[in-house]
């Protein structure tokens, strides 16, 4: 995963729909019991070989709602486990694809919106 949902989300529906791997959950199923959208991060990925930037960006009408995260993978492990902005399944896959453009440097800040120029 390398996107994220923020508080900024209005809970407007247009991501739900764009999304190629069905990632997002409206915040009735958002498995942080949070009151807004979530991504999940054992899913998402960042719409490689689908589009050539997040979707889910490109539709979201609020600025600052999507940005980019770490990606799911071995070497992020820890960002995601016992961190209460994730709920990840426990057999989850741990290898999601993601796009190598977006430096860690970026991800870190985890305030980057999810825009490829």
């Amino acid at each position: 995963m390398a996107v994220r949902i923020t508080d900024l989300c209005i809970s407007c529906d247009a991501c739900l729909d764009e999304c190629p791997t069905s990632s997002i959950v409206d915040d009735d199923d958002n498995p942080t019991g949070e009151e807004y959208y979530y991504v999940h991060p054992e899913t998402c990925s960042e719409c490689v070989g689908d589009h050539d930037s997040p979707a889910c960006q490109a539709a979201c009408p609020t600025e600052g709602c999507i940005v980019w995260d770490l990606p799911y993978d071995e070497e992020n492990r820890a960002h995601f486990e016992g961190n209460p902005l994730y709920k990840i399944e426990d057999n989850a896959d741990n290898n999601q694809p993601h796009r190598k453009e977006i430096s860690m440097e970026d991800r870190k800040a985890g305030n980057v919106e999810s825009v490829i120029e």
